[in-house]
Order: C-alpha cells, then structure tokens, then sequence
C-alpha cells in the first residue's frame, strides 16, 4: 500500500519536479544562452482573499517589466533585457571586462485558476523582487436544499 502512495504522491509532483530540472539546467548554460530566454524563479502564495506571486527580478526596474493577462486566464510576466549604460560611462569609452551579464529576456506565464478576478490585478517591484497580487472572486453562493415531504 505504502508504494502505491509513494508512487502517486511522485506522479502529482512530477511538474514540478520537471520545472526544477528544466529551471536548473538553465542556469547551468548561463539562463538559455545569449539570446534565450529565461524563467523569474517564482514563489505562489494562496491566501483566503488572494493569490501573491513572489518573482526574483535582480537589476530590473518597474519599467523593465510587463505583467499582462492574455486569453482571459494566463498571466504573463516578461522583461525585454536590455542593458543600460551605467552612469558616468561616456560615449567613446569602452568596457576592457564586461563580466556581469546584462539581464535576460525573461517570461514566464501562470494558468490563473476560475475563481480570479482579472480585472483587480496589481503588481510591485520592490528591491530586485517582483509582487503581483491576484485577487480572488467571491466564492459561489451555496445552493440550499430544502426537503420536501411526499405525500
């Protein structure tokens, strides 16, 4: 009994144990290589009223980043990558190391479950950390049943 657990209990991780494997692999070839594309690491957070996705996003701006919602239940979150001119670097310079990667094009999408509400979406970016907070549509009346007597 107890393997027929374990095995069930490895078929419903197995997602995510293949993002694991597919999230590592990238960071071994540098995030997709120049000119991939590359994942945020994320964190989800399901709360009575809401859900709160927590997204790493070192050395982007609120400007760097676009959080959308496409067929009505996808959100997606994607940053263009470009790198900046540092400040005080002057035109006719040139860099003799440049070992810090600029930052990637980086996407990832979310299924949102039936219960969001699309339109009351709101998103923070705060010390190189992203917070998109998704609210949640009040719960479906219950159905009452009342009995009736057979007569």
């Amino acid at each position: 009994m107890s393997s027929v657990v374990e095995a069930m209990t490895d078929l419903l991780n197995f997602p995510e144990t293949l993002e694991k494997l597919l999230h590592s692999a990238s960071r071994h070839d540098g995030g997709g290589g120049r000119g991939g594309v590359a994942n945020f690491p994320a964190d989800i957070l399901d709360t009575p009223k809401e859900y709160v996705f927590y997204l790493d996003v070192p050395g982007l701006s609120k400007s760097d980043i676009q959080v959308t919602v496409e067929e009505e239940n996808t959100l997606v979150i994607k940053s263009n990558g470009k790198r900046k001119r540092e400040e005080g670097e002057e035109e006719g310079c040139k860099y003799i190391r440049l070992e810090r990667r600029p930052p990637q094009k980086l996407t990832r999408k979310f299924r949102l479950p039936d219960n969001c509400n699309v339109s009351a979406i709101s998103a923070k970016c705060e010390n190189g950390v992203l917070t998109v907070v998704v609210e949640k549509l009040p719960p479906p009346p219950k159905s009452k049943s009342i009995e009736v007597a057979i007569s």
